[in-house]
């Protein structure tokens, strides 16, 4: 019996969550999808692909539906993985093994490949002078491990976790609703002790930004979290929130771009900057999303 259960999280991922679900099935892994109340043939998809699916009335965003589903897993490794991500060949394999090497360490990732064929591995965060206790220039590529190296940050499209330290941290914050949860998770598995390694003798592939079907209305949403969630973020770990500066640059382009009649523009920078106001105003993401507060806090 394989010790990992891959969670996916999906949200109308139609068009990637095939090639994903046969990598996994291909290595006999034993799947969740949790979908994220997907109006296309998601869900279908996943169960004719033998997934167990849980079907959430709502999007509950990444990191809660993400939670939910390793929570819901009975295996001592949760793989966690974006639709679009497809797994090597051996990649699980050499995975387990780096757990076994290091037992200290709670995550493992695999080098991840973008659609240019780019390795992308994570040099920097905002969280990570945090972690380091010192800011790190450059570029977040310009230095790619050789071998297994420990991170300080891992990416939240693919990696390996311990269930049970999972667990114990509570797993993804759940007040947000996307963007910058897997740093946070890794910045709480640091503080708590736990290593972080990537690892070299596994791959994914990463068809980047084509987990979700594109659709009117779509950016603006995701601009706003990622304006939300910059601004929630540092202030949960007493850093700048570089508020100011977002909303100089995202309210002049706003405007410049609906005077040129460009959605899609509009949207980019005027959800950046929406977002941004609505944190420094206190407003929740999941209200915003119409999602009940976490256990024990008030809406």
């Amino acid at each position: 019996m394989t010790p990992v259960t891959a969670v996916v999280v999906a949200y109308d991922s139609a068009g990637v969550l095939p090639a994903c679900l046969a990598a996994l099935n291909r290595d006999s892994v034993p799947v969740i999808v949790v979908d994220n109340a997907s109006e296309d043939d998601t869900a279908l998809i996943a169960e004719r692909a033998g997934a167990r699916v849980h079907r959430n009335a709502k999007n509950e965003g990444y990191g809660r539906a993400n939670t939910s589903g390793v929570l819901a897993a009975a295996t001592d490794f949760c793989l966690v993985l974006n639709p679009d991500i497809v797994l090597g060949e051996g990649a699980l394999d050499a995975l387990l093994a780096a757990a076994a090497r290091y037992p200290d360490a709670a995550m493992f990732a695999p080098r991840i490949i973008e659609p240019d064929g780019r390795l992308f591995y994570q040099n920097r965060s905002l969280l990570r002078e945090s972690v380091l206790g010192r800011a790190v220039q450059g570029d977040a590529r310009a230095t790619s491990p050789t071998g297994d190296a420990c991170a300080p940050f891992l990416s939240g499209a693919c990696f390996l976790v311990r269930r049970d330290v999972f667990a114990a941290l509570g797993g993804f914050d759940p007040n947000i609703f996307l963007f910058y949860e897997d740093d946070d998770l890794c910045r709480r598995m640091a503080d708590a002790g736990h290593s972080l390694v990537h690892v070299d003798g596994a791959t994914a592939t990463h068809a980047r930004g084509a987990s979700t079907a594109p659709k009117a209305g779509r950016r603006y949403r995701m601009r706003w979290h990622l304006g939300w969630s910059r601004v929630y973020i540092a202030r949960k770990y007493g850093l700048p929130t570089g508020a100011a500066k977002a909303l100089a640059q995202n309210l002049p382009k706003a405007a410049l771009n609906a005077l040129a009649f460009r959605r899609q523009d509009v949207e980019r920078y005027g959800g950046y900057a929406a977002g941004t106001l609505a944190a420094l105003r206190g407003q929740s993401a999941m209200a915003r999303e119409g999602l009940a507060p976490p256990a024990g806090e008030r809406a």
